[in-house]
């Protein structure tokens, strides 16, 4: 019988170390690149490797479902005279949700039937930058630029059929001159019920709650900060423990010091990663998913870059210029930018 068990358990070591993930190393990849007109595309939801949808800064709002070779594009004027500059993009079961930026704040649902504005404010320093919902589709939250010493944030607890606004006393206060980045749609990142949120300017720093909004901490990271260009641009989590944050300063788009940063302990402390090495300024960072948290991709204004251990050594795989990148399986993702879309292969 003794025998019997060890050799059970050997067999299930070996089994184990079977299953443990072998990343790949991309030298280059292929990006299909579709001509998008006069809009500029910060915010998008992949479907399958053959749909996207999309929303613009001309109040447009399109997708594709055959990978590229038509797309279906409507247009959303506020009182017929404001073309609302969409970067908050969510889906939420069949329903997509926009959030446009600047004064004033309108957040959008889209249904098979009808378009409907869920939420407006009015505000001269009103300006929002993410949006995301929960995994239990339930729940969804936006983040804003502070009015007051508090982050903007609003949330819904009914599908996002109706929102309301976080008051400060409930929030992390905030210093003067730090906010949020609106260039990827990505400063926001929730898993199951918790969701974490990066700042920039003249602190950069994540705050986080684990009870869909209701409670806060706030956690001070090393990346670059002090200055309004300054910050993270973008954070992704693989699972609640592992996570990786990237920016720079949009103002030096070449320099890569303290850009980069991974956590093993849900946010609370970051450890610098490719100290002063590629990839410079990015603003937007994604798990490659089902690749253990070993595969990342970056983009930004300054190419694509691919890391394969993690986010601790990287190489640039693409010199395109892109502002965000959603893989919908570990060979396919959607990206977008100035007057652009594309489709990213892995072979």
């Amino acid at each position: 019988m003794k025998r019997i068990s060890i050799l059970i358990f050997t067999f299930l070591l070996i089994a184990s170390c079977s299953k443990e993930y072998i990343p790949r190393n991309v030298e280059t990849i292929e990006i299909q690149e579709f001509k998008m007109n006069l809009t500029s595309i910060r915010a998008i939801k992949g479907i399958d490797s053959e749909t996207v949808h999309y929303v613009g800064s001309k109040g447009d709002f399109g997708f594709t479902s055959d990978g590229g070779k038509s797309w279906s594009t409507k247009y959303i004027t506020y009182q017929d005279s404001i073309l609302p500059n969409f970067r908050s993009f969510a889906k939420n079961g069949d329903a997509f949700f926009a959030l446009s930026i600047a004064n004033p704040a309108l957040l959008y649902k889209f249904s098979q039937t009808k378009i409907a504005l869920v939420y407006s404010e009015s505000h001269e320093k009103v300006f929002y930058d993410a949006l995301q919902f929960f995994d239990d589709g339930i729940h969804g939250i936006a983040v804003g630029d502070p009015i007051d010493d508090c982050a903007s944030i609003i949330l819904t607890s009914d599908k996002g059929n109706t929102w309301s606004k976080i008051p400060c006393k409930n929030l992390p206060e905030l210093i003067d001159g730090e906010a949020f980045f609106a260039a990827s749609n990505t400063n926001i990142k929730t898993i199951g019920s918790t969701v974490w949120i990066a700042s920039g300017g003249k602190k950069s720093r994540i705050l986080k709650s684990n009870d869909f909004g209701k409670t806060w901490q706030i956690f001070e990271t090393p990346i670059i900060q002090g200055k309004g260009p300054q910050g993270i641009y973008s954070i992704d989590f693989y699972d609640k423990n592992n996570g990786i944050a990237i920016g720079g300063d949009y103002s030096k788009p070449l320099a890569n010091k303290a850009n980069k940063a991974i956590t093993k302990d849900g946010g609370e402390t970051w450890t610098l990663v490719a100290e002063n090495k590629k990839p410079n300024y990015k603003s937007c960072v994604q798990y490659v998913p089902n690749t253990d948290g070993k595969e990342i991709f970056a983009v930004g204004k300054t190419g694509v870059s691919f890391s394969n251990d993690s986010g601790n050594t990287w190489k640039e795989v693409s010199k395109d210029s892109y502002y965000t990148i959603q893989f919908i399986d570990k060979n396919t993702a959607w990206l977008s930018g100035s007057k652009k879309m594309g489709r990213l292969i892995l072979k």
